[in-house]
């Protein structure tokens, strides 16, 4: 049975179907500098109602979300405006009566659900803090209704020790340990399987059918829009020109300035706050592949390119030209390019002292030099345990690691200072990344001073042509962390990461809070870094399409093992292993 949305258009919302949860009027939202980050949103939330907020990123979604919890991000303040949830005016009432109304009626997930678990807590304390029933037997009912069943060590686990799609799934569990009336979703998806992602949708729209919640989600993912949404508001970048009004939807900030408008805005598009149904064909994945691309035999055309094919179809991204100024440096190595730059034997991890549940067992990866290479599998297979063992941030219990065949401590403190700027990962929540005391300018001035990229006065330049090349523009030099939404975060996390000048570029899921065109201009300028500098990729991913397009070997886990690897081509169209037969299959069973 199919499921249409409605969509907010030029004569406003749906018609009531019952009491509001929620209710936003007109507010306008402006940042200490007088940037305007909404102006004149309205939004309604029903109960029983699954309302999901789109547009580029940077548009306001995370800000309007935070608006209903009555705590704006800092350096921000309401201008004008209403905001009302279940019957109160969330500005107006005290910091007492809103700490209730968040503990009791309401929850935020946030989309770096990282950041908000305490990371000292286990799981099982993580869900008993919000519970009032603390029984072991609420615990797991907990788990599996986030898809997330405890396999005997899990609730002994702590944040760090938990992929990014397994804390995603625990802080929501811990949202709906509440039992809140209203729920309130940023990126609830982000870097989760396929399968994982259908699941938890299926759960949002049981809990607001079934429970008569009300939820309001974000989200760059339209397939899963299309189907599990009830309403839909599209927030764009831009304000309407003097003399111009809006007579509807909800408008974001102003564009910043050239970047902004290389990935956000399109020639064309409606104004401001409108939502037009969109053709199911052209939707497309942050990988820029259609729809149909990933069904049926259609993922075999992809892969089945040879690398050479797939850098003639690229090849416009490196017309652009050099990265100017910067010249290609190898390490003290080989260089040979029979020698892998990266090359990972036998790795093992386990977590706490339960030595018979690794969760890496014997996993091993082999980067040539300037190669794309990409790591696959199913949410808490091991993916983001293996890259944090490889740049040492995590211990292992057994293997070796070596970087242009030197051996290379397995411990970041071993390492000199050359050989961890060699290295560099980008994660997949970049806000526990980047240090909030810290300017964005600060940020990326660092790496350029500690390993010496750039003499000191010229550091400022080359600062800009960092966020240049990750579509933003040089005014954000001066703004913190939270003063960026989630995709501005990635970038700049993704600008530091360059700034080291690395010979291997490790990136867990940066593109999976991205929207379709920012995350299309992101791989591109990955790809030219790959063609023109020699740099070679890592790329872990639930986007098989942009595994497929943009990789030439793959390496795919399943429980903490290495069970196929080989070239994409021929792992994505001949798998042997039903690991990877199920991550490729189609609802029709297709591979």
């Amino acid at each position: 049975m199919s499921h249409t949305p409605d969509r907010y258009r030029e004569d406003g919302p749906p018609a009531p179907a019952a009491t509001p949860a929620a209710r936003i009027t007109d507010l306008t939202v402006t940042a200490h500098d007088g940037r305007i980050l909404l102006q004149d949103a309205r939004l309604t939330l029903r109960p029983g109602r699954l309302t999901a907020l789109t547009g580029p990123s940077g548009s306001g979604k995370t800000t309007l979300l935070r608006a209903l919890t009555g705590l704006l991000p800092p350096g921000t303040e309401r201008t004008s405006g209403h905001v009302e949830v279940l019957g109160h005016d969330v500005f107006t009432l005290s910091e007492r009566d809103l700490r209730t109304l968040r503990r009791e009626r309401l929850a935020f997930v946030g989309q770096d659900p990282g950041s908000g678990l305490n990371p000292r807590m286990r799981v099982r304390s993580l869900l008993r803090e919000l519970s009032d029933d603390r029984t072991p037997e609420a615990v797991r009912a907990l788990l599996e209704e986030v898809r997330l069943p405890d396999d005997g060590t899990l609730v002994t686990r702590r944040p760090a020790a938990l992929s990014g799609g397994q804390q995603r799934r625990v802080a929501l569990a811990r949202a709906l340990a509440r039992r809140p009336r209203l729920l309130l979703l940023d990126e609830p998806t982000a870097g989760l399987h396929p399968e994982l992602r259908d699941d938890i949708g299926d759960l949002l729209r049981h809990l607001a059918g079934e429970h008569d919640l009300a939820v309001a989600l974000s989200c760059h993912d339209p397939e899963l829009v299309e189907r599990i949404a009830d309403e839909v508001v599209e927030l764009r970048a831009g304000t309407p020109a003097p003399g111009t009004s809006r007579r509807s939807g909800v408008s974001g900030r102003p564009p910043e300035g050239p970047g902004e408008d290389r990935v956000g805005n399109r020639a064309g598009d409606p104004a401001e706050g409108r939502v037009a149904h969109r053709a199911v064909g052209s939707v497309r994945s942050s990988a820029g592949c259609s729809r149909e691309d990933r069904a049926g035999d259609s993922i075999g055309s992809s892969v089945g390119r040879s690398p050479g094919d797939r850098k003639e179809v690229r090849a416009g991204a490196a017309e652009q030209g050099p990265v100017e100024g910067r010249t290609r440096h190898r390490g003290s190595g080989t260089g040979s390019a029979d020698v892998p730059v990266l090359d990972v034997r036998g790795l093992c991890v386990v977590f706490g002292r339960r030595s018979d549940v690794p969760a890496l067992d014997g996993v091993s990866l082999s980067v040539a030099p300037g190669a794309a290479t990409g790591i696959v599998g199913a949410s808490g297979s091991g993916k983001t345990t293996l890259v944090r063992a490889v740049v040492g941030l995590q211990p292992i219990t057994a293997g070796t690691i070596r970087l242009d065949g030197a051996p290379l401590s397995t411990g970041l403190r071993g390492r000199s200072r050359e050989q961890r700027r060699r290295v560099q990962l980008v994660t997949q929540n970049p806000l526990g990344a980047l240090n909030p005391s810290r300017t964005v300018g600060a940020a990326l001035g660092r790496p350029l001073r500690l390993h010496r990229r750039c003499a000191s006065g010229a550091a400022p330049v080359r600062v800009a042509e960092l966020l240049e090349q990750v579509g933003l523009p040089a005014e954000f030099t001066s703004r913190y962390p939270h003063e960026l939404s989630g995709g501005q975060r990635q970038r700049v996390a993704i600008a530091r990461a360059l700034a080291a000048d690395p010979d291997v570029l490790i990136c867990d899921e940066v593109t999976s809070a991205l929207d379709t065109a920012t995350a299309q201009s992101i791989m591109d300028l990955l790809v030219r870094l790959r063609e023109e500098r020699g740099t070679a990729l890592v790329l872990i991913s639930h986007d098989l399409p942009l595994i497929a397009d943009r990789t030439d070997t793959v390496t795919v886990l399943d429980a903490g093992r290495g069970v196929e690897s080989g070239p994409t081509a021929t792992v994505f169209t001949a798998p042997t292993h039903e690991a990877t037969r199920a991550l490729l299959r189609t609802p029709a069973g297709v591979v």
